[in-house]
């Protein structure tokens, strides 16, 4: 069995480098990890090289273990084990799949611990898998990913040629060969580090999606500014634009804020809303709509109804009115109708929220002068809009 000992800069591999910290508080506790093996079933195949990046004095290090005869798998699994003990962070591509179920099977063959049971797992496919429609991937393969981040990596040889490369090597060992193996999976290892930020996306989608329902009232906005907010709003205005009929619209527009930068710049639409995200800002466009728009009272029974006046009052007030000109009110006409400018919300954050008809699933919250005012109030419009977007692509 041969290691293979080297120094690496990891972390010159990226423009958008991904902070290390938001995957573990000591950067010595991590080890990236890759596998090669000469099939899929660990049953019916052999592991013939480890390789994995840490972190020791004050750099980064590449260490691989490579069977030189197809008797060294026990050994060169027993001693990466022993290696890998002392961290306590994996990161690996595709591993959950793949390289640790093999690892594991080929230690129950051995009868070796399997340690990794009780490590960070972080596996970087898994992680960003959920989002590859709101990222316009076809797939999340290693080399997909690569080419989104910009990355031009050209592999000389697939996995499955690798396979038919060792079996010569082991008949004919040749320097030439060994380094052809060991490089290929040595590139993939220091890859690991140019892919770290894509999870960057996960990181951002995730601080959306995962926000604890929020329901403001906007008559009695919230002036806290220090809200943790993944999405900011730094400037809001109102625009008015022609559509493609050549109809008047408005809309508002917003300068976003991301807590999260993002390392390529991503796109999406959806119910008229437009959303671009690069680095660090964004804009999002929001229809505005000019309307007059009804408020349901939902103890429909405590009012009746104005025909004439195509209202609702309480019975409080309409008891004065003549029994002629009002009929108990039915959940579906028992409202006051509000002209005025309204934003749609596809769940109910913002109240009170207002509708066209009863029956229609369409929420609307109008837009005050006390709401456009407000950025903290914008600013979580605008983390529901994002939410919204993702949540449906």
């Amino acid at each position: 069995m041969k290691i293979i000992n080297e120094t690496i800069d990891a972390l010159q591999s990226s423009n958008h480098p991904y902070p290390l910290e938001m995957l573990s508080e000591n950067i010595e506790d991590i080890l990236f990890v890759d596998i090669e093996t000469t099939g899929l079933s660990a049953r019916t195949s052999s592991l013939y090289l480890i390789g994995c990046a840490f972190f020791r004095e004050n750099t980064w290090q590449l260490r691989q273990w490579f069977a030189e005869k197809d008797t060294e798998e026990e050994l060169l699994l027993s001693t990466f084990l022993s290696f890998a003990a002392s961290f306590h962070t994996l990161i690996h591509f595709n591993g959950n799949r793949f390289d640790l179920p093999y690892i594991k099977a080929k230690c129950d063959k051995y009868t070796f611990d399997y340690p990794f049971d009780h490590f960070d797992s972080i596996d970087i496919y898994k992680r960003i898998a959920p989002y590859k429609s709101i990222l316009g991937l076809p797939d999340c393969k290693q080399k997909t990913v690569e080419l989104f981040l910009g990355i031009d990596r050209e592999d000389l040889y697939s996995g499955g040629e690798l396979i038919e490369i060792y079996k010569s090597y082991l008949t004919c060992p040749r320097e030439e060969t060994f380094r052809l193996l060991t490089l290929h999976n040595a590139d993939d290892v220091r890859g690991m580090f140019c892919l770290l930020p894509v999870l960057a996306y996960h990181d951002f989608f995730r601080s959306i999606l995962e926000m604890p329902p929020m329901q403001i009232d906007c008559n009695a906005l919230s002036q806290d500014e220090d809200q943790d907010l993944p999405v900011r709003a730094l400037k809001v205005q109102a625009n008015y634009y022609d559509d493609y009929q050549g109809e008047r619209k408005q809309e508002i527009f917003m300068k976003l804020s991301l807590r999260t930068p993002l390392p390529v710049p991503i796109g999406s639409n959806l119910d008229g809303c437009y959303l671009q995200l690069n680095e660090d800002t964004g804009t999002l466009r929001v229809p505005l709509l000019e309307d007059e728009l009804k408020y349901f009272y939902s103890n429909y029974k405590d009012y009746y109804y104005l025909p004439d006046e195509d209202q609702a009052i309480h019975k409080s007030v309409a008891q004065f009115v003549d029994r002629s000109y009002r009929r108990q009110a039915t959940a579906s006409d028992c409202y006051t109708r509000k002209p005025g400018q309204f934003l749609r919300e596809w769940d109910l954050v913002f109240t009170p929220f207002f509708k066209k008809e009863y029956k229609d699933t369409g929420l609307y919250f109008e837009l005050t002068d006390a709401i456009k005012k407000s950025r903290i109030a914008m600013s979580l419009y605008a983390v529901h809009v994002l939410s919204h977007i993702f949540e449906s692509l």
